[in-house]
């Protein structure tokens, strides 16, 4: 096997900026009274440079502070935005926990929204039919999964949206802090879940401000600070560096 048939992700010198603008105008009246001021805007970098190689079947947390770029080079992952410049490449089919309910329509139901979710991650009817109790069993939804989701908490939410994305049979899985959300009894039923899915050799990428989770869950820890990989390896040793800086 060659090293690239051993690559999930590959992250190629990405660089990714946003322009910010000041003062910007609302309402036509305010577009003519301030058309100078409108024209402010600054260019805010925010990842620099990152250049990383993620192998299939590693755990990988991204760390840092807020701001420091994590969840925008997971955004990145997805193709949900794109780079300024370098260029990311994933091997593998791929899910993605980013945004609680994201992609769920407040007035369909858990069940609907079940099969609208599962297709967008490349499932068809069929074989969303075969999952569909294995997913409301692990949502514990049974008695809510015919009410709109609208109803629904931000930990019902999260149940929904985790129980959909780990069982669409993704060879790559990411995942955006969203497992902070819920009751203590969900947070380690997931916990357990993806420790599972590691063993089966999924790949696994997330962003998460649990030190513990990360040493817990990860073979492998990247910090970022200002945009920058400031620190990539051992997650022990990487959260041991991270800490003396934030505290």
């Amino acid at each position: 096997m060659s090293k690239s048939d051993n690559v999930a992700i590959k992250v190629d010198h990405v660089y990714k900026n946003f322009n910010v603008y000041y003062d910007r105008a609302n309402t036509l009246k305010e577009r003519l009274l301030f058309l100078a001021r409108n024209k402010r805007k600054e260019k805010r970098e925010i990842l620099n440079d990152i250049d990383i190689e993620i192998k299939k079947g590693e755990a990988v947390a991204l760390i840092g502070v807020n701001g420091s770029g994590k969840s925008t080079l997971l955004k990145l992952m997805t193709k949900i935005i794109y780079p300024n410049k370098g260029s990311i490449e994933t091997m593998g089919k791929l899910t993605s926990l980013l945004e609680l309910g994201a992609g769920f329509h407040p007035d369909f139901s858990g069940r609907e929204n079940i099969y609208f979710n599962a297709s967008i991650f490349g499932l068809t009817r069929k074989e969303i039919d075969k999952r569909l109790n294995e997913i409301i069993e692990f949502s514990e939804l049974q008695e809510f999964i015919d009410n709109p989701v609208r109803t629904y908490s931000s930990g019902m939410y999260m149940r929904l949206a985790f129980s959909v994305a780990i069982n669409v049979d993704a060879e790559i899985l990411l995942i955006d802090e969203i497992l902070s959300v819920g009751d203590q009894h969900f947070q380690d039923k997931c916990f357990k879940k993806m420790d599972e899915l590691r063993k089966e050799g999924k790949t696994m990428v997330f962003v998460t401000h649990s030190m513990g989770s990360v040493k817990q869950l990860c073979d492998r820890a990247v910090w970022l600070y200002e945009g920058k990989v400031k620190m990539d390896g051992n997650p022990e040793e990487v959260i041991e560096e991270y800490l003396k800086v934030t505290t």
